[in-house]
């Protein structure tokens, strides 16, 4: 079954890759399966919208399906296949001119027919599969634990294993799911960059983790302690007497995981605000009256 895959992505022949880009991520959202829990054609609909994003944001696999439309996956063989006709045509030509000039006919016709296979000759050329790029998108938390995740790639489903601590924009190969190989050649590999979403309270640059903390007027004089949010638990904080607002402390180790480094994390950078109290009564602004006078 033919698809079109520009009509698939809503964007006509002269599109741009930047046009291509972002009709893709805009088309991926809309039909995510995860965001379309009750919608039964989601899934399908994904898959091809990331079958049309796999060739047309590839130049060389792009103008294939422009010149052989349904059948670009097989150009080469069809490029190759003109080539042999070609050559074989010229090569024929000369053994016949030969066999004629010899007299070699039952030889010649011998190597058409009946041994050519058996020489070897006839044996079929073997082609690599072709290479399928796939964007994956997670949120920060699914990025922290390495976790299995299984996707469908052209109909196959494929268990992958995610490692902790990916990386933004990051690409990983999966070797030999991609494309089949024709006549018996080996399989494509399958390219999945991942597109890691941050709605949490966190920004993350490489390893280490930024956030802020609240600390009231009080704890900020007096000290204290408070409980912060890490991305694997609470944990308390004891801050010390007369913190400024905008100080920084670095937690070790509570940062995000190393890639591929298991037991390696990066840190976890927590940046107070102090917040000045309102609404306050006639008997607390008395207090503080009284505390502005006797410091100056």
């Amino acid at each position: 079954m033919y698809i079109d895959y520009y009509k698939t992505l809503g964007v006509d022949k002269n599109a741009t890759q930047k046009d291509i880009k972002s009709a893709y991520r805009k088309m991926a959202r809309k039909y995510h399966p995860d965001l379309n829990p009750n919608n039964k054609d989601a899934k399908k609909n994904f898959q091809q919208i990331n079958e049309a994003n796999e060739v047309l944001s590839d130049p060389e696999k792009r103008k294939k399906y422009d010149q052989y439309g349904e059948d670009w996956k097989h150009a080469d063989e069809f490029k190759n296949a003109g080539q042999y006709q070609e050559q074989s045509s010229e090569s024929q030509r000369q053994r016949y001119q030969g066999a004629r000039d010899e007299g070699e006919f039952s030889d010649f016709f011998e190597s058409m027919f009946g041994g050519f296979g058996s020489t070897g000759r006839g044996r079929q050329v073997k082609y690599r599969g072709e290479d399928y790029n796939a964007e994956l998108q997670l949120e920060l938390i699914d990025a922290y634990e390495a976790h299995q995740q299984t996707l469908t790639v052209n109909g196959r489903k494929i268990r992958i294993t995610i490692p902790a601590g990916i990386e933004n924009g990051q690409t990983i190969k999966i070797p030999g799911h991609g494309g089949q190989g024709v006549n018996g050649g080996p399989s494509g590999d399958l390219y999945i960059t991942f597109q890691i979403a941050n709605n949490s309270e966190f920004k993350r640059s490489g390893n280490d983790l930024y956030t802020k903390a609240n600390l009231s007027l009080y704890t900020a004089v007096l000290g204290g302690e408070i409980t912060v949010d890490t991305l694997n638990g609470k944990v308390k904080l004891k801050v010390k007497p007369e913190t400024q607002t905008g100080s920084v402390i670095k937690l070790k180790g509570k940062g995000f995981p190393v890639y591929k480094s298991k037991g390696q994390f990066g840190d976890l950078y927590v940046t107070y605000t102090v917040k000045i109290p309102t609404d306050l009564t006639e008997k607390q602004k008395e207090l503080f009256i009284e505390l502005s006078r006797s410091q100056s």
